[in-house]
């Protein structure tokens, strides 16, 4: 579908269509996409004008349960309506449910203007002061996540234990248990083109019933839409085949997590040129990518929580379980923060693989774009040089905080993190965080019992 789409076009093609009803979605903080379904009659009155969505959606956390500590909105304000505003650009047709019409839609506070808390909304101011400096930000998005075979049903009476992964074993690029699930496997890809999220490749993973897919690199808000896109798209498709794909980071402390990682590069305005590379440059990073870089390096400590946005997502962030620790970058290495891979003029590009795959894409490509963006605003220079060898090791640069309070209490304090994201986001989305320990730290787990309740 061409960009730019106007509402007569869009009202045109969907009557020609026959269409009678159309789905529209929001993300909310965590990244889950909340919806409804309208009729067309009522969409041709919104298209323009946008329509009302209940602001409870940023005022409840993953489990519908309201905040008590955001100021955004709640009992206080009555959870009114905010004004979403459908983007035609992201028209869509879901091809597991009779092609049916599907486009995203963004907020808007009362003065018409992006609403501070919408992670989407984020996105595109920090998209617009790269666009400002004259660079174009070509993203994508690679995910980890577990198969399951269960049912809903199931899974809550059996009060989430007994997991029954799809596959067993490790086998990680299996050729054989890719084939043993082939039907899966297939729709994943064939599916998810139809529904304009096309991939590069899909694997299996190292671990029972993984598989990791690699989306089709696009502009920064583009990629984010699509990997939004994906991780419901997956779930639905799964549950089709009576699976339930999980995103979550860790379900299994003797398993590796699931990663999301994120792939970035500058273009030039015109998209003809990647500013990253430097074909002169030993390394083949340009100065523009080094600074990128250290803004990263530079920013990681003050914005982890965008990248590890729950109590979970730090049972990823372990040693030796290909997911990172420490503050370093390296050239093509595993074992660190940020990976460069500068190998052509086409490819060069840096992998931020903090990022899990429990994290809001839009938040976490935010978090990524606007701290390289620091990096080159402010010249800054890589103070350490590439880690050879084991990142886990290199402290150089300290490690990466070791769970939510510690990371949500950082951004909270950094001066940095509100330079980035201003105050009402980085107040409201660290509050978040903070009520998401709260809920955990108030909960009596089995490793308690286990621990404590015999012999103490």
């Amino acid at each position: 579908m061409p960009k730019q789409l106007k509402n007569k076009d869009i009202l045109q093609i969907l009557a020609e269509r026959g269409v009678e009803k159309i789905k529209l979605a929001i993300t909310d903080i965590d990244g889950v996409l909340r919806g409804k379904l309208i009729s067309f009659e009522k969409f041709r009155s919104v298209i323009q004008k946008g329509f009302g969505f209940c602001d409870v959606v940023f005022g409840w956390d993953a489990g519908d349960a309201a905040y008590d500590n955001v100021k955004f909105t709640g009992w206080h304000s009555g959870y009114p309506d905010a004004t979403a505003m459908v983007d035609l650009d992201t028209y869509r047709q879901v091809p597991w449910e009779d092609d049916l019409p599907f486009f995203l839609a963004d907020f808007r506070d009362a003065s018409g203007n992006e609403l501070p808390v919408c992670p989407r909304s984020l996105l595109k101011r920090i998209t617009a002061q790269a666009e400002d400096a004259g660079y174009l930000p070509q993203f994508s998005q690679e995910f980890e996540w577990f198969n399951f075979v269960n049912n809903t049903t199931e899974l809550y009476e059996n009060k989430f234990r007994d997991l029954k992964p799809m596959t067993q074993g490790m086998f990680g690029y299996s050729i054989l248990r890719a084939s043993q699930e082939s039907s899966f496997f297939h729709d994943l890809f064939d599916l998810l083109l139809k529904f304009k999220v096309p991939l590069e490749g899909i694997h299996t993973e190292t671990g029972p019933g993984v598989y990791e897919a690699a989306i089709l690199y696009a502009g920064v808000i583009e990629a984010a839409d699509r990997a939004v896109l994906f991780k419901s798209g997956v779930k639905e498709i799964a549950h089709r085949h009576g699976l339930i794909a999980s995103f979550m980071a860790k379900w299994n402390e003797n398993l590796p997590g699931c990663s999301g990682h994120v792939h970035q590069s500058l273009w030039s305005a015109d998209g003809k040129r990647n500013l990253f590379f430097d074909k002169k440059a030993k390394s083949g990073m340009s100065s523009l990518m080094e600074h990128y870089l250290a803004g990263q390096l530079a920013c990681l400590p003050h914005i982890l929580p965008m990248f590890a946005p729950t109590v979970n997502s730090y049972k990823r962030l372990v040693e030796g379980a290909w997911a990172p620790t420490t503050i370093t970058w390296a050239i093509d290495n595993r074992t660190t923060a940020l990976r460069a891979l500068p190998g052509s003029a086409t490819g060069c590009r840096l992998e931020t693989r903090v990022v899990g795959s429990d994290a809001n894409p839009y938040l976490a490509m935010a978090g990524c774009l606007a701290s390289g963006i620091y990096g080159i605003r402010n010249k800054l220079k890589l103070k350490t040089a590439a880690t050879l060898g084991n990142g886990y090791k290199d402290t150089r640069n300290g490690r990466l905080p070791s769970n939510l309070w510690e990371a949500s209490m950082a951004m909270k304090q950094s001066a940095l993190a509100r330079e980035l994201f201003g105050d009402a986001f980085t107040d409201h989305f660290t509050a978040t965080r903070e009520w998401e320990w709260r809920q955990f730290s108030k909960v009596v787990t089995d490793w308690e019992l286990k621990r404590y309740l015999e012999i103490i």
